[in-house]
């Protein structure tokens, strides 16, 4: 077998190089990789919402491993790539701090109109009247947290802060700070503001569902920082419109970009371009445990953030 190759899945992923190539590593990039390298490739450093496709995967004879980048690995089916042999890991924790203070910052820019008004003073539309028209405050409102994990956990310690009254839902119970409501409809039904944490899978494409959008209701809000999938995106534009959903401030997409004429004539939304885990502290954390994993599976060592199936 030739020496091995660590291939980048994404151009995205074109700084990761310099970590790998510094750590002694050869790299090839997916975008263009000749027939010839294929069997080469041992390592793949992904980036986890991107699809890895089986068609794909099995004209790469020799893979063992697939080291997302990132924290979610919703692009990568971890049942069928272990029932072939390949290991996937992920950078498990790394920005959760760093995802729970973006979405703090936009359900505050979308709940007291920030962004609204930084435009109103730009462009000199600035009223005196708009004073007395005020948004509603934060103190003693209900936030619902939607997957608590390590981000979902952070958002809820946040919200305390900010005087929130934080409850949360998962498929699975477990010991937590806040209370867990009996389904997803009772949790929004009770949250003014309801904060999509949850891993992406198959099995919750489209949760946020146009039940559930219309029972956080036309005063309230939904921030998503999951990835776009976990919501009916169509649903949630139709109720934007319609009064039916009063808010949403979202950093993930159901496609990504998103086209920006899907939210052209969409009221009362804040949008970010997925970048609630990219900080200058979180990402060289992330780049460096994905570097680790691929030394130890080369090494023929247990990696040290396999991701749960």
């Amino acid at each position: 077998m030739p020496a091995s190759l660590v291939m980048l899945s994404h151009p995205m992923l074109a700084p990761v190089e310099g970590p790998l190539a510094a750590a002694g590593f050869r790299t090839a990039r997916r975008w263009e990789l000749a027939d010839g390298e294929r069997p080469a490739v041992r390592a793949i450093v992904h980036a986890g919402e991107i699809p890895l496709t089986p068609d794909f995967l099995e004209r790469l004879p020799n893979l063992g491993l697939i080291a997302c980048v990132s924290v979610g690995y919703d692009g990568v089916d971890v049942a069928w790539r272990r029932a072939r042999g390949i290991e996937v890991t992920h950078a498990k924790g790394l920005n959760a701090d760093d995802v729970a203070d973006h979405a703090m910052g936009l359900l505050l820019a979308s709940w007291r109109n920030i962004v609204l008004g930084d435009r109103i003073v730009r462009e000199g539309g600035w009223r005196d009247d708009d004073r007395m028209r005020p948004r509603p405050g934060l103190k003693g409102r209900k936030l619902g947290v939607v997957g608590l994990g390590a981000i979902g956990e952070a958002v809820a310690r946040r919200a305390e802060a900010f005087g929130l009254e934080a409850a949360w839902w998962g498929p699975r119970p477990k010991d937590a700070a806040w209370p867990r409501a009996e389904s997803l409809l009772k949790l929004a039904q009770d949250s003014d503001i309801l904060v999509v944490a949850c891993r992406a899978d198959a099995s919750n494409r489209g949760l946020i569902s146009r039940e559930v959008i219309e029972a956080v209701g036309p005063r309230g809000l939904i921030v998503n920082v999951a990835r776009g999938s976990v919501v009916d995106e169509d649903a949630l534009i139709a109720a934007l419109k319609d009064g039916r959903l009063g808010r949403a401030a979202l950093d993930v997409f159901a496609q990504e970009p998103t086209p920006p004429e899907r939210w052209a004539d969409a009221p009362n939304t804040v949008l970010t371009p997925h970048s609630a885990g990219s900080t200058v502290d979180s990402i060289p954390r992330m780049v460096a445990q994905a570097v680790e994993n691929v030394r130890l599976f080369l090494a023929g060592e247990p990696v040290m953030s396999p991701a749960p199936a």
